[in-house]
């Protein structure tokens, strides 16, 4: 009769631990294997020139991030005004991979129309459309944000839609503690980028 008890208890033990976990802790801020590691290659396709692709390797020098993001996916809507304000204020290259989305049967054009729509804030967007990059860097869904040093190491993870505190107190923070490390000289032309990606929108 004890141990009929006893079972109960335990579960209910451990489940309050996992609630006290979960409220304790940022469930955002979920550590990556990669931090601290190169980043993983990837050279795939720009959405907007096919043609052309864009690779790991294109932004050594420079401290970059790596936003991985789908016109199906609520939670990159509500993140990005927020980090479109990032990029603007910060002038940081943002590389956007649209993750399982453009190209897909289900979706088709979409992400082209979320874009136009919600603005273009990056310094190129590349398309994963099967996935596989999104694999190489441990994704468990989007969006989920990466950001890198000038020699192309992983230095944080941010799971989930970036927020304006997180901006404000660990993101910002850490772009400027990363251009301050020695290391190649970080290369912005953001007006450059702008013309770009106009002449990019209206090809399409």
């Amino acid at each position: 009769m004890k141990m009929k008890f006893a079972i109960p208890l335990i579960a209910f033990v451990a489940l309050a631990g996992l609630m006290l976990f979960g409220l304790t802790n940022d469930p955002k801020l979920i550590p990556s294997p990669f931090i601290g590691k190169p980043a993983p290659p990837f050279t795939l396709p720009r959405l907007y020139k096919p043609d052309q692709t864009v690779s790991v390797d294109d932004m050594k020098g420079k401290v970059w991030m790596l936003n991985l993001w789908a016109s199906w996916c609520g939670s990159c809507r509500a993140e990005h005004r927020v980090l479109s304000k990032l990029i603007k204020q910060e002038k940081i290259p943002v590389i956007g991979l649209n993750y399982k989305d453009y190209g897909v049967e289900e979706y088709g054009n979409d992400a082209l129309q979320w874009l136009e729509v919600l603005g273009n804030p990056y310094e190129a967007v590349v398309v994963d459309k099967k996935g596989m990059a999104g694999i190489d860097w441990g994704v468990v869904g989007v969006p989920e944000t990466f950001v890198m040093d000038k020699k192309g190491i992983v230095r944080y993870k941010f799971t989930g839609p970036v927020y304006q505190k997180a901006v404000d107190e660990i993101l910002i923070p850490l772009i400027h503690k990363l251009r301050n490390e020695p290391g190649s000289k970080t290369v912005i032309d953001k007006k450059s980028d702008k013309k770009s990606d106009k002449k990019e929108d209206k090809a399409e």
